[in-house]
């Protein structure tokens, strides 16, 4: 059985920081780039980070560069997503999901997401 699964979110007042895990299961990890998404209430999923499968390329959304950095550690199928610097408007359910490259469009599979609430 697939499963992708998001810990590590949580309550931080404004300037905080929080370490997001993904740790996967049930297909070859090491072949897939995984990415991080977040939504807000109300508004519509966005992509936040990108980490390629063996190169370990990195992408960024703007609304993050020099304040989130995304890793991964093959060793134990998981991916990190560290959050600095937390914003109020940072708020919102992140989830990660499994593609082929982090270019592509269609992601295969998907975490139920972890919640960040930055309090200001």
């Amino acid at each position: 059985e697939v499963q992708l699964v998001e810990s590590g979110g949580g309550l931080v007042q404004a300037g905080g920081s929080l370490r997001l895990s993904c740790a996967a299961s049930g297909f070859t990890f090491d072949d897939y780039a995984i990415g991080w998404f977040r939504q807000a209430p109300g508004k519509e999923r966005e992509g936040v980070s990108c980490i390629s499968s063996r190169t370990s390329i990195t992408y960024y959304a703007d609304f993050v560069k020099g304040r989130f950095t995304i890793s991964r550690d093959n060793a134990k199928n998981t991916v990190f997503l560290q959050l600095n610097s937390l914003k109020p408007e940072d708020t919102g359910v992140y989830s990660c999901a499994a593609t082929v490259d982090c270019t592509a469009r269609h992601y295969d599979y998907w975490g139920q997401g972890t919640q960040v609430t930055v309090s200001s």
